[in-house]
């Protein structure tokens, strides 16, 4: 296999996860109320607001991933990875739960830092 086989093969896979996350998204936005989006989204602007002060450069650093090879595909995977192990063992949540709790973690992990 050639060096412009496993690059293709790995943008390939980006796209793939580019997809996939679409898919959880729009799952997620079809199952749900839009009043209860609405609030969801308000209170993890907050969050958010806070997590790009620790974090400025995160959407930059996501858009590298899908343009290097394999990068997205293993961040995205390991992300949902994660997010089936958070459901899993924690039956009454739903994703909403989840980012909440990835945005609060990686904010306590900037302050002790």
């Amino acid at each position: 296999m050639s060096y412009e086989e496993i690059f293709i093969l790995g943008w390939l896979a980006n796209i793939l996860m580019l997809f996939i996350n679409i898919v959880v998204v729009f799952s997620v936005v079809r199952t749900n109320e839009v009043a209860k989006l609405k609030e969801q989204s308000l209170a993890l602007e907050e969050l958010k607001k806070e997590y790009d002060k620790y974090y400025p450069y995160h959407k930059q650093m996501a858009i590298i991933a899908y343009f290097l090879p394999f990068t997205g595909f293993f961040r995205v995977g390991f992300r949902l990875f994660e997010m089936f192990l958070f459901l899993s063992k924690n039956k009454d949540a739903n994703v909403y739960n989840f980012i909440e709790y990835k945005y609060t973690q990686d904010i306590k992990k900037a302050k002790n830092s």
